[in-house]
């Protein structure tokens, strides 16, 4: 038997990617197993041996919403709006915030921290950070009940929150989510792809994360920003980020204006960001092994 006939026989051929945009979605299809297997990896893997556990989801963004509104609202006095308690309004954008720092934070190291096993077995690559997008979606919905839990109580048992009511933009709010978890993706695959080369943007990271959350409308709203800062409130309107947190907000609150123009603006800005990033990946795919 002649080499060629040989290669013929073969059940599948593994190569570099040779298009730029490469989704493969049948392959991995094949793989659902292995990315259900990653997925149940970080959500066990995250905590364990920690005393509290699974607890660290609901306390992360309680303790951040208590710290954020005795420091802006109480202190600094930023409005929220009329009938909005400060505590509700921050728990907002602290939920829509954290789906998206986590998803970038999670895949921007993915060359480095999965070098060992891409070394070694084959698998399509993008499954590690598409897991991290998963996994952590599991912890946006828990998240999204300890709002959900708050929000009835603020409404119901105590009557400060009269003027909190969910609008109809309510049913575009899976397409929000996926908003958020395109545009960490896409973003933290390019900061992973460009990490294999330039290891001081893993130290830039969570600094990095840090400025963009504060320019990113989580802690006062929009409008707030714009009377008082007019001259630079251009560059907290154009994040992306603060177009999500400010319809997550009038979706579940009434705060603020809806406009199909942010909306689509904001799905637009995610859509390109992942598929540079997926691009960017590609790229790196075929050569990584070789710098890391």
């Amino acid at each position: 038997m002649n080499s060629t006939e040989k290669n013929n026989n073969w059940l599948y051929t593994i190569s570099p990617k040779r298009k730029l945009i490469d989704l493969n979605f049948k392959e991995i299809w094949r793989y659902r197993d292995l990315l259900f297997l990653f997925v149940k990896r970080d959500i066990i893997t995250q905590y364990k041996q920690t005393v509290l556990g699974p607890l660290w989801y609901f306390i992360q963004p309680l303790f951040t919403s208590v710290i954020f509104t005795l420091i802006f609202n109480n202190l600094a006095a930023i409005p929220t709006g009329d009938g909005i308690p400060s505590f509700l309004f921050n728990l907002a954008g602290i939920t829509s915030w954290n789906y998206f720092s986590v998803c970038l934070t999670g895949t921007s190291d993915t060359f480095k921290s999965n070098q060992g096993i891409f070394g070694k077995v084959y698998f399509p690559r993008v499954i590690t950070p598409l897991s991290v997008v998963f996994s952590n979606l599991i912890k946006f919905g828990i998240q999204l009940l300890v709002f959900v839990f708050f929000y009835i109580y603020f409404v119901f048992f105590t009557g400060k929150a009269d003027n909190a009511i969910p609008q109809t933009a309510l049913l575009l709010l899976p397409l929000l989510i996926a908003f958020m978890g395109l545009f960490g993706l896409g973003f933290g695959m390019i900061i992973s792809s460009m990490t294999t080369k330039y290891r001081d943007l893993t130290f830039l990271v969570g600094f990095g994360v840090q400025l963009l959350m504060y320019g990113s409308a989580v802690m006062y709203p929009l409008s707030y920003f714009k009377e008082k800062v007019p001259e630079y409130s251009w560059l907290v309107e154009y994040n992306p980020m603060t177009t999500i947190i400010e319809l997550f907000r009038y979706m579940t609150l009434g705060i603020g204006d809806f406009s199909l123009n942010k909306f689509l603006y904001a799905g637009f800005v995610s859509i390109i960001f992942f598929l540079v990033g997926l691009i960017i990946f590609n790229k790196t795919e075929k050569m990584f092994i070789d710098t890391v």
